[in-house]
C-alpha cells in the first residue's frame, strides 16, 4: 500500500517534544520528508537523525517562531533541499498559567507572541510554497479555545484566537486549494504539564496534574491528527473527553459554567486551607 504522504514535504514547528515530535515520526512513517524546527537543537537533531531512512530524509533547523525570519529559513530549506512544501504544521506553543493577580502583562504578551503570532509567522512564511502544491495547514489548538478556565486565561486567550484565525483562513485559502485543519486537543501526554506558571520548565510536577485516565499518549494523538490533515478536515477534536466537553459547551453552556465555577470554589478553599496549615506549622516551629 502507498503511504498517505509519500514524497511530500512537511514542516513542523515545535518539533522537539510532545505532539510535534510524535507528528514528525508519524509523517515520516507515512513516507514524508520532514523539516523540523524548534529552539532545542540537540533534541531535533537527534529526532531528525532517527527519521532518516532510505530515500526518506529529515532535516533539523534551530529556530524560534517569535523571531522574524526563522520560519522563512525553514521554508527556504525545504524548497532548496526538496523543491517543495506540502504541509505546514504550526505546532509551537506553551502554556502560561496563574491567576490574573499573580501574573504580569508581560506573561500575557509572551503567551500571545508564541501561540498566536508564532502561528501567523509560520503561515505567512509557508503560504507561497503551499500555493504551488495546493497544500495543507495544520494548527495545533486546544479544547480551551472553546471554553475558558480560571488560572489559565493567557493560554485560553491564545487558543480562542486560533479558532477565529482557522475559521476565516479556511475560507480565504480554499481558492488556492489549501486546506486548514484546526486541531482542538484535550489532555495529551506532553511536557506542557511540567511547566510552572511563568512558562518555565520545572523539575517539580504541576500542583494538580490531570488524571492519567484523561491523558491521550502523544503518538496516538499524532495518528489521529495526521488522518485529519490527510482528509483535509476543517476541525478535529480529540480525544473523546474533549469532544464531550466541547459538545456540552456548545449546547449547555450554563451547565459547563456552573461546573467550572463549583470546581474553582473548591480549589480556592483548598488553597486557602493549605495556606493556613502552612502558617500554623510555621508558628509552631521553634526558633
Amino acid at each position: 500500500m502507498q503511504n498517505r504522504f509519500d514524497g511530500q514535504v512537511v514542516l513542523i514547528t515545535g518539533a522537539s517534544s510532545g505532539i510535534g515530535a510524535a507528528l514528525a515520526r508519524e509523517f515520516a512513517r507515512e513516507g514524508a520528508h520532514t523539516v523540523l524546527m524548534a529552539r532545542r537543537a540537540e533534541r531535533i537533531e537527534e529526532l531528525a537523525g532517527g527519521l532518516n531512512s532510505g530515500t526518506r530524509r529529515s532535516l533539523a533547523l534551530t529556530g524560534d517562531v517569535t523571531r522574524d525570519g526563522d520560519v522563512e529559513r525553514a521554508v527556504d530549506l525545504a524548497r532548496r533541499e526538496f523543491g517543495r512544501l506540502d504541509v505546514a504544521v504550526a505546532n509551537a506553543g506553551f502554556s502560561v498559567s496563574g491567576l490574573l493577580t499573580d501574573l504580569a502583562l508581560e506573561d500575557y504578551r509572551r503567551q500571545i507572541e508564541t501561540n498566536v503570532f508564532g502561528v501567523l509567522r509560520t503561515l505567512i512564511a509557508a503560504l507561497p510554497a503551499l500555493r504551488e502544491t495546493r497544500g495543507r495547514v495544520v494548527l495545533t489548538g486546544s479544547m480551551f479555545g472553546m471554553m475558558s478556565i480560571p488560572g489559565a486565561t493567557p493560554y485560553c486567550m491564545s487558543k480562542w484566537a486560533l479558532g477565529g484565525l482557522a475559521e476565516g483562513l479556511s475560507l480565504e485559502l480554499a481558492g488556492y486549494g489549501i486546506s486548514v485543519t484546526h486541531i482542538m486537543a484535550g489532555v495529551i501526554e506532553t511536557e506542557i504539564y511540567q511547566v510552572d506558571n511563568r512558562g518555565v520548565h520545572s523539575d517539580a510536577p504541576p500542583r494538580h496534574p490531570p488524571p492519567k485516565l484523561l491523558k491521550l499518549p502523544a503518538d496516538q494523538a499524532a495518528r489521529q491528527i495526521l488522518a485529519a490533515a490527510y482528509h483535509r478536515k476543517r476541525t478535529y477534536i480529540l480525544p473523546k473527553h474533549a469532544k464531550l466537553a466541547v459538545f456540552l459547551q456548545r449546547h449547555f453552556p450554563g451547565l459547563v459554567y456552573k461546573a467550572i465555577s463549583t470546581a474553582t470554589r473548591k480549589a480556592l478553599r483548598a488553597r486557602m486551607a493549605a495556606g493556613q496549615d502552612s502558617e500554623g506549622t510555621a508558628s509552631r516551629t521553634p526558633s
